[in-house]
């Protein structure tokens, strides 16, 4: 560490958001560098991921993870290099994926921490296509999913950092992928250079008619990581046995309230019934243990043999992060989000 790292420049949740979150709901602090004590490993931060579930995690309401604390460090997975050491696991230069979180360094007693190596050619894929958001995509659709040869999958936010490497796991086994995006360009790379069969774009006057002239046969699996009027013109698609993996609800993380108009819990109900359609949420945190190895390594060589692609949207500066953040869920990354924090 050179005489002029000193400062550990952190981001921590100075408070809790009412809707939106805003820029005042993060501060910028800085702190001393740490010194590790036996068995710890300081952890210099290269790259840091922005995901959608931090959203969660900044209110205190009952969830499956327990909240940010106030004052405390933002929550996120990171990829770091190994700046010193008293832990016999790792040594000086090791570059790892590890939960960092919004700071400059971090200390660890190496609980989580996993090597990535020194062949990995892009180190930020470790919290993309070869981290959580892939492994989110690979679980949900293959084990909850289940898709067969010449069904119809639809995939929602297409070319964000999970649904783009569904629609290509997707078509990969054999289906017909329509995506939904919001924007023309968007629908563009979904369907040009990620080889999604259609895009609707989300944002269009005629959504719901568009994505039912682009599923003339209905739809077996609709990956669910968005909620809202997406989810409103999906459901009467939905054929008899179809398959709902659901990720995440970006589309109502602000909300403060139950959404206005009738309820449609019955109209839900009656058609998962009716149509005998399987919809299950999972939290991709519970299956790390005994299914992340496998997913690593299908999805590195898919991504090696360039039949998974991913595209990065690279924040530069851990200062950028709340703005990047706040960006995010208003949907206008295109691509991962990843903020690079430092060259080294």
């Amino acid at each position: 560490m050179s005489k002029t790292e000193v400062i550990n420049r952190r981001i921590v949740l100075n408070a809790r958001p009412v809707g939106v979150p805003t820029a005042e709901d993060f501060r910028l602090e800085r702190t001393a560098v740490p010194a590790p004590a036996d068995s710890q490993v300081l952890l210099r931060t290269l790259y840091l991921s922005l995901d959608p579930y931090m959203r969660g995690r900044m209110s205190d309401r009952p969830s499956y993870a327990p909240p940010v604390e106030l004052d405390a460090v933002m929550v996120g997975g990171t990829v770091s290099r190994v700046e010193a050491s008293n832990h016999a696991d790792f040594q000086v230069g090791d570059l790892v994926l590890n939960e960092g979180g919004w700071q400059d360094y971090a200390l660890s007693d190496g609980n989580g921490v996993m090597k990535l190596g020194s062949k990995i050619s892009h180190p930020s894929y470790a919290l993309s296509v070869l981290g959580m958001p892939g492994f989110t995509a690979y679980y949900g659709l293959l084990t909850i999913g289940k898709p067969k040869a010449g069904e119809t999958v639809v995939v929602a936010s297409a070319s964000g950092a999970v649904g783009s490497v569904v629609g290509q796991i997707a078509k990969l086994k054999g289906c017909r992928v329509v995506g939904i995006a919001s924007g023309e360009e968007k629908c563009r790379y979904v369907v040009d250079t990620l080889g999604f069969d259609v895009c609707i774009d989300r944002r269009d006057p005629a959504f719901a008619e568009k994505l039912a002239v682009a599923c003339p046969g209905g739809i077996d699996v609709y990956f669910e990581n968005v909620g809202g009027a997406v989810f409103d013109a999906v459901l009467p698609l939905l054929n008899n046995g179809a398959r709902i993996p659901v990720c995440g609800l970006i589309a109502n993380y602000n909300d403060t309230a139950l959404p206005p108009g009738p309820n449609r819990l019955p109209l839900l109900a009656s058609v998962i019934l009716t149509k005998r359609i399987t919809m299950q949420g999972f939290i991709i945190l519970d299956h790390y243990a005994t299914e992340f190895a496998g997913f690593f390594r299908e999805m590195s060589g898919w991504v090696a043999e360039g039949k998974v692609q991913i595209r990065e949207d690279l924040v530069d500066g851990l200062e950028q992060a709340p703005q990047a953040f706040i960006g995010l869920l208003a949907g206008e990354n295109f691509g991962k989000v990843v903020v690079r924090v430092a060259d080294r």
